[in-house]
């Protein structure tokens, strides 16, 4: 018989050559695709004459890219995970239609809306301006799916031509919020959850002391998301005469038009006019070689993607541009609020501070348009971050805050001290709130046999996550948050030029909408990006100048990554999202709302966090 170790040794030998088939495995991989890439070189992207322009944007629709390692990007793709959510820049979708417009090469326009991602519905509507915009050149517009999901349709709508696969449907449900709650998982792991909170209405700890909404979070959830369906029914619902059974909302309307159409839920999307025409995809696609012509080498419609088309327009380098022309510096602060310095996705403290210090110190910037969209996060890095804004005032600089789909938290502190607000009516903002929120362990430690003693100097001891927290360290925290709370009123009131008492009315942690913080003086304009643009420039009093998006500035190793793997991406296939297992989609939402305590890093353990901010199914 062999020995236990001749056997560990057979498995570790097993183990061991199947790691390195893997790693050499990866590496050719990687080494083929980076000689391809040097071989192909640069072809010219052809735009072809009357051709239809594809916007098929496949993630979600964003103001400011999540950073990701290239390796790490190039290798998920490779392997064929992808990210989770991919993203899509919404400056990229709107840029390529306003471009196809008046591009007399770009006959038509092809709404290929499978794998586009949930997103902010104030996101979704600039695009269906965009596309309202685009139909007054007289170049028709024309969707088709196999299936649209709300989100989807909302752009759908804004079609000349609407067809759906004859198997197909159309979801339009109304819009819901789902929050993950973890309390029997905390209490069963024996997880000491300490929250201390200001505010009636502040509801982002309740995932971890409870099992359901309070009845104030469900109040303040219906009455928030009842408002963002209200302007999304309207706009879908005056972009097309939909039949009232499928958008009343209503469960026997609704079975009405479901029976009317004997169970065939597309053709009930037909003959509630929810579509134009029932078409399978050969149908869809010989009528767009009819209009288009027929690319031969393709065996397809003749045709250009959004991004290639993008591609294809030349881009004036940094270098041969104007450097004495005034600016209006643009600065996206996108996600969690975080201490130190962030890669993009995320808000760090220090490093968005500093984004708006180089605005500052550059003599071409006239006026600075801070664009959030945040839930926020740690108050110490929102104040670090609303104290730089000040400075570039007392420069002399106009600042405008640029609400995007979610501006409320440290998403407002950030704001309150610009110049001005805007907003759109859809943006999620105010939760004007504080909270504390930490977890010790010592009771789960014990259950295994894990103990902790201490030996301080002084009575004033540490926090320390394996022991008990004392009372005074749970009164200091309190203590802590009241006194950010008091002082977030303070900010807004002087900001705001409003009472202590006004700003608390509308405070507590309490989410609005954008047009209702504009009836509460939380918000001065309602407008897009566009107007925060023109705004910025009518207080800086200028005319003729150029947007300038500052960014963080890439090191030289991560440039040369960047440029390697990216273009070396472009011989991956694009992971298809629409296909993804709902129970991978449930996994992947625990996931994300578990990810959110692994950025709370406050000095002092106090947050201005929004958790019912993120956008709604």
């Amino acid at each position: 018989m062999r020995s236990v170790g001749s056997i560990f040794s057979y498995l570790w030998k097993i183990i061991n050559g199947t790691r390195k088939f893997i790693l050499n495995l990866v590496f050719f991989i990687i080494l083929a695709i980076f000689i391809a890439s040097l071989m192909q070189g640069e072809d010219p992207i052809e735009v072809p004459e009357n051709g239809i322009m594809v916007l098929n944007p496949n993630g979600m629709l964003v103001e400011e890219k999540t950073w990701v390692d290239p390796f790490d990007k190039f290798l998920n793709e490779a392997l064929g995970s992808g990210d989770e959510v991919p993203e899509v820049l919404l400056s990229d979708v709107i840029d390529s239609i306003e471009k196809a417009k008046t591009d007399e090469r770009i006959g038509a326009l092809y709404l290929n809306l499978q794998n586009l991602y949930p997103s902010g519905l104030n996101k979704l509507r600039a695009v269906a301006d965009a596309l309202n915009d685009f139909r007054t050149s007289g170049k028709p517009i024309i969707s088709n799916a196999d299936y649209y999901m709300q989100h989807q349709y909302y752009l759908a709508a804004h079609a000349d031509q609407l067809y759906l696969n004859p198997m197909g449907a159309v979801v339009f449900e109304g819009l819901d919020y789902t929050q993950v709650y973890f309390k029997e998982l905390l209490d069963k792991l024996k997880v000491q959850p300490h929250v201390f909170k200001v505010g009636k209405f502040k509801a982002a700890v309740e995932p971890f002391i409870r099992n359901d909404m309070s009845d104030e979070a469900r109040e303040a959830n219906q009455f928030l998301y009842s408002a963002l369906w209200e302007t999304f029914h309207a706009d879908v619902t005056a972009a097309r005469n939909i039949n009232p059974l499928v958008t009343s909302g209503k469960i026997d309307d609704y079975m009405s038009a479901f029976n009317n159409a004997n169970g065939d839920m597309a053709k009930m999307a037909l003959e509630t006019n929810l579509v134009d025409a029932l078409r399978t995809r050969t149908e869809v696609r010989n009528e767009l070689i009819n209009l288009a012509g027929h690319d031969k080498e393709e065996d397809t419609f003749r045709h250009i993607t959004f991004d290639n088309y993008l591609a294809s327009e030349k881009v004036i380098p940094e270098s041969l541009k104007p450097k004495d022309r005034d600016q209006i510096a643009v600065i996206v602060a996108r996600g969690q609020i975080v201490n130190g310095s962030q890669k993009a996705g995320m808000i760090g403290g220090d490093s968005t501070a500093k984004l708006i210090r180089d605005a500052r110190n550059n003599e071409q910037t006239k006026a600075i348009v801070l664009r959030i969209d945040s839930p926020g996060g740690s108050a110490f890095a929102s104040e670090i971050i609303r104290q730089e804004i000040l400075q570039a005032k007392e420069a002399g600089i106009p600042v405008i805050a640029s609400m995007s789909s979610v501006a409320a938290s440290g998403g407002y502190w950030i704001a309150a001290d610009a110049d001005k607000i805007v907003a759109a009516p859809t943006t999620i903002t105010g939760s004007i709130g504080v909270f504390g929120l930490l977890m010790t362990l010592e009771d789960s430690f014990a259950a295994i046999g894990i103990h902790s003693d201490t030996v301080s100097t002084t009575e004033i001891s540490s926090l320390n996550p394996l022991e008990e927290m004392t009372d005074y360290q749970k009164t200091l925290i309190q203590r802590s948050v009241e006194t950010t709370y008091e002082n977030f009123l303070s900010i807004v009131s002087n900001a705001r030029n409003m009472s202590r008492d006004d700003v608390h009315e509308v405070a507590q942690g309490r989410i609005w909408t954008g047009q209702q913080a504009m009836e509460f003086g939380l918000v001065d304009q309602l407008g897009d990006y566009d107007d925060s643009i023109a705004l910025a420039a009518e207080l800086a009093a200028i005319d003729d100048y150029d947007v300038n998006i500052v960014k963080q500035e890439l090191s030289s190793k991560e440039k040369f990554l960047a440029d390697l793997f990216n273009s070396s991406s472009d011989y991956l296939p694009t992971p298809d999202i629409s296909s993804q297992h709902w129970l991978m989609g449930t996994l992947n939402k625990v996931k994300s709302e578990t990810a959110v305590l692994q950025n709370f890093d406050d000095p002092k353990n106090v947050y201005s966090y929004c958790a019912l901010c993120p956008q709604p199914r």
